[in-house]
């Protein structure tokens, strides 16, 4: 990881670009001394307010964690892959410095990805708010009995439930934690959210998928243990009584792939779908 980022740091200050590094890789000591002093050193919050492009080093987990932060800046963003192949990290680290050339000259595809506002709601009260790329997950917690609550689209009541969970994801999260749990994969820029039920006491009940135009209202009527997770990466603790709304968030993420990028190639990697015969 040092390595890749020295290598970036490096070809963007000889473009005679402003470097601006993770407070993570600073302290973690990634970089050399010589080069920090050539690079400002922001938390990750402040990236979007001082940057006009992100490269993110990681997985995709990493890159959630970074668009979240961004959301609200409208900052493109380029995903870079150390590990295994990703759905969001789509540059291959052993072809970085080419890829991140040609799309500083314009050579790149555009996406635009839909994020998800979270409002918990206590009382009549908001006692929490947050943002997720992927989903937005509520679900029983270590104690382990079964969360029961009701779920109305747009005020319109679609039903009660007595699950494990439900989670609400974008077309961006339906290839994560709602596909393992049966929910339909989504392609990227579709306008929709997917709501797909956890284990539900109900065999009857399916995933459905819905505009993302809509405000989904979650009551939770019973939860002797239960939490809102963000991304999988945050969480908030729900009470009974509590409400969950979740909206689109007003802006979207920007992701920019290399031209030779494509989507199905991708699924078919990462879920080892056959190839083509002929």
């Amino acid at each position: 990881m040092g390595h890749s980022i020295t290598l970036l740091a490096n070809f963007l200050l000889q473009q005679n670009i402003h470097v601006y590094l993770d407070h993570a890789c600073a302290n973690e000591q990634l970089v050399a001394a010589d080069l920090l002093t050539q690079c400002r050193v922001l938390d990750k919050d402040e990236m979007g307010s001082h940057c006009d492009l992100v490269v993110v080093l990681g997985g995709d987990g990493t890159l959630l964690s970074v668009a979240r932060c961004l959301a609200p800046y409208r900052v493109p963003l380029i995903g870079v892959n150390q590990g295994h192949l990703g759905f969001l990290t789509q540059v291959a680290a052993d072809e970085m410095l080419n890829v991140v050339s040609g799309m500083l000259t314009g050579k790149y595809l555009p996406e635009e990805r839909i994020l998800l506002e979270c409002q918990l709601e206590r009382e009549g009260v908001e006692v929490g708010r947050a943002l997720a790329l992927n989903d937005v997950v509520l679900s029983r917690g270590g104690i382990g009995q079964m969360i029961e609550f009701q779920v109305m689209i747009n005020e319109e009541f679609v039903y009660s439930q007595r699950s494990d969970g439900l989670i609400v994801a974008t077309p961006t999260g339906s290839t994560a934690y709602a596909l393992a749990a049966g929910g339909p994969i989504l392609q990227p820029t579709l306008r929709a959210l997917t709501l797909v039920p956890i284990c539900p006491q109900s065999m009857t009940n399916r995933p459905i998928a819905v505009s993302d135009s809509c405000e989904i209202a979650i009551f939770i009527s019973k939860a002797v243990d239960a939490r809102a997770h963000f991304d999988g990466q945050s969480y908030i603790d729900i009470r009974c009584g509590d409400k969950l709304i979740i909206r689109r968030y007003r802006h979207s993420l920007r992701v920019l792939h290399p031209t030779d990028y494509q989507y199905y190639k991708t699924l078919r990697q990462k879920l080892h779908w056959g190839e083509q015969l002929v």
